[in-house]
């Protein structure tokens, strides 16, 4: 279990989220050595708990344990400082703060929205401290900012736009019965940053496929009521509706949806609550079935023995042991980002940078990112790591990620795109589906 250093504000939350004992566990020693401390800031409470930052603090905790378990850095054992933003900007500006300026850590793994993300980056950036992002997809987070300290080896949200749009219009024809482009795209999305980003990117690739977009439209995360937003749905008669969601506003739109008596070919949602294919299926059931995600692939879903040698004994230690403690039927994606990317760091930018200096600097954890050069197939998550320079207007992102298009088959998902790796999709929905256009 992570050595938490919650403020007392937040101690009750995270103790929920965690199920951390009443008295916390001592700090990890080895050998008497000072342990190597660092900051691991999610959301294990409010709205962005339940859309995929729980598992993927759980994850991450997976990547320490096994880290730690296998001897950590000659023997220095890794000790999270933990956080809880509590799904609220201002709250992670504070413990950000806190974790910085009282607990004096040098880095901070995790940041699971992309509301979060923007106005955080900059504070780091300032302090001259790294910024470990896990999770926070939107492209605005890094793009033309030239950050030294801000590193991202997970997706953005341009890759999300690409792989929804690519797929629907590499299957139009055969699947459809449409050329790509009579195929009637509407986007709905979330206003913050993740979603905005998001829209964007699907709006880019469909005009540049000449694929229409009859209606693109933002709301509110928290709103109470989508109905109207149906209704418009319905009047535009959309083939595919593309949707980037967290949790509580995806449960309401399917629901209203459903009521409302909206039909489609395809629903295709873009990672946060759409990666949480257990809650969706027991929220839905059936309902969810062949409705299709995108988001780097979790590690269960790839052939381990196309990976990198070793890459494979890593990703089968992490989902037993993630399983084993988390009894899930299908492990969420956010699990795998958030082990594949902590262990990125722990094993690639931290190890090398304390064996090199003897200490935990940013300077030399900055240094050592830069010098990350991981092949494709040298992740469980299947992608490699190569970070952007400063100089590049992407500066801090990792060129070799790779986001995927899935499906989900009776409460699993499976890959469907790029067609090298995947599956043929179900397409359109099949006859009976309660979304499927009559």
């Amino acid at each position: 279990m992570l050595t938490t250093g919650t403020s007392r504000r937040g101690l009750i939350a995270a103790g929920a989220g965690l199920g951390l004992a009443a008295s916390l566990p001592a700090q990890p020693r080895a050998q008497g050595r000072d342990p190597l401390r660092i900051g691991v800031m999610t959301d294990l409470s409010g709205p962005f708990a339940g859309a995929g930052s729980q598992p993927l603090f759980w994850g991450m905790e997976t990547a320490i344990e096994l880290f730690n378990e296998r001897g950590g850095v000659d023997g220095r054992l890794v000790q999270p400082i933990t956080a809880d933003s509590q799904s609220r900007t201002e709250t992670a500006i504070n413990e950000m703060e806190r974790l910085l300026g009282q607990e004096r850590v040098e880095i901070v793994a995790g940041i699971y929205s992309s509301a979060h993300a923007v106005p955080l980056s900059g504070r780091f950036e300032q302090a001259k401290k790294l910024m470990w992002i896990t999770s926070a997809i939107a492209t605005a987070v890094l793009k033309d900012k030239n950050f030294r300290y801000v590193f991202r080896p997970t997706v953005h949200s341009d890759q999300y736009g690409e792989g929804s749009v690519a797929m629907i219009h590499e299957h139009a024809q055969a699947k459809l019965g449409m050329a790509p482009d009579k195929v009637k795209l509407a986007v709905i999305y979330e206003d913050g940053p993740y979603g905005t980003g998001v829209a964007a990117a699907i709006e880019a690739n469909a005009k540049q496929r000449n694929m229409p977009v009859v209606l693109k439209e933002a709301y509110s995360a928290s709103a109470p009521d989508l109905s109207t937003l149906v209704t418009k749905l319905r009047r535009e008669r959309a083939d595919v509706v593309l949707q980037a969601g967290y949790n509580p506003d995806i449960t309401l739109f399917l629901r209203q949806a459903k009521s409302g008596g909206l039909r489609f070919k395809m629903l295709i949602g873009h990672g946060a609550g759409w990666s949480q294919i257990d809650k969706l299926t027991e929220t839905f059931g059936q309902d969810v079935n062949h409705l299709c995600n995108v988001d780097p692939a979790a590690a269960q879903m790839l052939d381990w023995s196309k990976l990198q040698p070793g890459v494979g004994d890593l990703a089968q230690a992490f989902v037993a042991k993630y399983s084993e403690k988390r009894q899930v039927r299908d492990l969420p994606t956010h699990a795998s980002m958030g082990f594949n990317n902590m262990w990125i760091f722990l094993q690639n930018v931290l190890s090398p940078a304390v064996k090199k200096t003897g200490g935990l600097t940013a300077e030399a954890l900055r240094e050592a990112a830069l010098a990350v050069d991981i092949p494709v197939g040298g992740t469980i998550q299947g992608y490699g790591v190569k970070f952007e320079p400063p100089e590049s207007a992407m500066a801090g992102q990792n060129a070799r990620s790779i986001a995927v298009v899935m499906q989900f088959d009776n409460g699993r998902s499976r890959v469907i795109w790029p067609s090298s790796i995947g599956q043929p999709p179900v397409l359109p929905l099949p006859a009976g589906h309660a979304y499927a256009a009559r």
